[in-house]
């Protein structure tokens, strides 16, 4: 085997959301081995307010975890728990539905540039009823570091560079995330470290990359077998995240905003939400 081999390149789906927000979705087909221990990836990004502005009205969730990482835009989060955030440009949110949450995503905004991802995190079977969180995280929050000429923020996870590890907020899960959004500039190859156990992703959202030989267009995800490291390049510029983390190799269900581990246990969730006791402790 090479030190690092293309698996599978996912094209996105021109979806919507939410109440008739457009966004770019990026989920396997059926098999979700694909991307474990992530489970969707969703790209908003428009200048046209008629494209966003409705934003996502107040929803349920159970039995995983989401990140939302706008790049430009401001976007509010209400949730159940009496939790109130403003997720600014550069900033993010890391949300744990765990047993149930109910909240809102609404844009701050009517019109101009809005670019953001989000980002589903499967749970381990025996913290899927675990109970909700939420952290609002400040663009000063996650750490910047310069490898070369090349711009990478640590959302989570650790970034080794020499004998300095960086370390991003999103932390302490079973499936340890990596989550770097990475900005390559002129042409030397980026190396990046990373543990062989983990599932690699890369999604590159501007510009141009090769990776194990195989260019990849502009949302794009690819899905990578490696040996522990990472070599990236562009002839240019290029801006991608990088999503890393151990997969749970557990049986996942989805059923819209459910995502669990067999039939029976989403029929409970929707049985739950329509009963009034999704967010019951």
């Amino acid at each position: 085997m090479k030190n690092i081999e293309v698996k599978q390149i996912i094209d996105p789906i021109p979806a919507s959301d939410g109440a008739g927000v457009k966004i770019k979705r990026v989920v396997p087909t059926g098999d979700y081995s694909v991307m474990d221990p992530f489970l969707m990836l969703d790209e908003i990004r428009s200048e046209d307010g008629s494209d966003y502005a409705a934003g996502f009205p107040a929803h349920p969730h159970r039995g995983f975890e989401s990140i939302t990482y706008m790049r430009q835009g401001q976007l509010e989060h209400q949730d159940h728990m009496g939790n109130r955030g403003v997720i600014s440009s550069g900033g993010a949110q890391w949300m744990t539905a765990g047993r149930g949450v109910i909240h809102s995503e609404m844009p701050l905004q009517q019109d101009g540039a809005f670019h953001g991802f989000q980002l589903w995190l499967n749970l381990p079977a025996a913290e899927k009823m675990r109970a909700a969180e939420y952290h609002n995280l400040e663009p000063g929050d996650i750490p910047t570091v310069l490898v070369g000429k090349h711009l990478i923020r640590v959302l989570g996870g650790n970034l080794t560079v020499g004998t300095e590890i960086i370390s991003g907020p999103i932390r302490n899960r079973a499936t340890a995330p990596q989550v770097w959004d990475i900005e390559m500039k002129g042409d030397a190859p980026l190396v990046l470290p990373l543990d062989a156990a983990m599932a690699c992703l890369l999604y590159l959202y501007e510009g141009k990359v090769e990776v194990a030989g195989e260019p990849l267009r502009e949302a794009q995800l690819v899905s990578l077998e490696h040996r522990g490291e990472i070599t990236l390049r562009t002839a240019n510029s290029a801006r991608l995240l990088l999503l890393a983390g151990k997969p749970l190799a557990e049986p996942v269900v989805q059923y819209g905003p459910f995502v669990m581990n067999s039939r029976q246990q989403i029929e409970t969730a929707i049985q739950d939400y329509q009963a009034g006791t999704l967010v019951a402790e």
